[in-house]
């Protein structure tokens, strides 16, 4: 038990290490101060359909904590297509998640990024990309895509840390819900999903 115990610290440690030296090299990839807590992580991948037959689309894994969630919610790791910008990151991901479709790239580019996929229809997406170190019309531009690989209804999931959606309302083209607003996350998350339909 002790050195199980042992291993989960050193485990958390060494991903917050990555985190950090990732936020030092790329502070415009990297959103938050730690990494996305499970709780936060389970949450959003809640709006997941494993059973729909569709692919699901991560964007932002970081250390993985969501990929983790993502994957026990029952998509099989073959689904699951995670586009992750840090190299060193990337590298890690793949390590530790055989079998999930990892791609190095930028999320603000997909049909570039997704290369052979970019025309593949997605269940939905899980996004931790860190949006408010970006333009709003580069906000909007990205969740119109989004919005376009999803199936109508199917859901964007987006992590943001500020009180407001990250991206402005336009009801004409998509609808805004505040999801959850989840205090055990450093710092404090809001959730919010976007659909179509």
């Amino acid at each position: 038990m002790a050195l199980r115990l042992k291993q989960r610290f050193e485990k958390k440690f060494n991903e917050e290490i990555r985190f950090f030296k990732g936020m030092m090299q790329g502070p415009k990839q990297v959103g938050a101060i730690v990494p996305t807590s499970s709780i936060t992580a389970r949450k959003m991948a809640s709006v997941v359909n494993p059973h729909s037959g569709l692919p699901v689309l991560e964007l932002g894994p970081g250390t993985g904590v969501i990929t983790k969630a993502i994957l026990a919610r029952g998509v099989p790791p073959e689904k699951l297509v995670s586009v992750e910008y840090s190299e060193d990151f990337f590298h890690h991901l793949v390590q530790g998640y055989p079998g999930v479709h990892f791609v190095q790239g930028d999320a603000f580019d997909l049909k570039t990024t997704l290369g052979e996929l970019a025309d593949q229809t997605f269940d939905s997406v899980v996004s931790a990309v860190p949006l408010l170190n970006f333009p709003m019309e580069t906000r909007i531009r990205l969740l119109e895509d989004l919005l376009d690989r999803v199936p109508a209804g199917r859901p964007v999931v987006q992590i943001s840390y500020g009180p407001m959606s990250p991206i402005v309302a336009k009801p004409h083209s998509y609808h805004i819900q505040h999801f959850d607003f989840i205090v055990r996350n450093i710092p404090p998350a809001q959730l919010w999903i976007y659909r179509r339909g």
